[in-house]
């Protein structure tokens, strides 16, 4: 089985290219962290950070486009795929890369008590 989790921040703001007929796929970093914890004898072990690659295709791009932020937390369910490819230089170069099945957002929606007017609209 291939499944793969995460709860995390998105670093910057969505790279979304769109391609035959209507069809988009977006890229998204994510940020998961680990918190730092003391160990019995006082050992201070600190916070420890990783940087994810997703991907995301279709309808689920589209609504990345839309809605999703830097610094948005998110939850997704998704495959993890490796790749390679040969950069300018000739040198070989490895990817991976989280495809993402299925995403809900974490970050509260503003409203307009935020002083903010968010039209609602159907992500479908």
């Amino acid at each position: 089985m291939n499944k793969v989790m995460l709860i995390g921040n998105v670093g910057k703001e969505p790279e979304v290219r769109y391609y035959d007929q209507d069809q988009a796929v977006a890229q998204v970093r994510l940020a998961t962290t680990e918190r730092g914890y003391t160990l019995q004898n006082g050992t201070q072990v600190p916070d420890h950070t990783d940087w994810h690659n997703l991907v995301f295709y279709r309808n689920l791009a589209k609504i990345v486009e839309q809605y999703v932020h830097k610094g948005d937390k998110l939850y997704i369910e998704g495959r993890i795929r490796y790749r390679s490819y040969d950069d300018q230089k000739g040198q070989r170069r490895y990817v991976t890369e989280i495809y993402v099945d299925n995403m809900e957002m974490l970050t509260p929606k503003p409203t307009e008590q935020d002083g903010h007017n968010v039209p609602t609209t159907d992500a479908e």
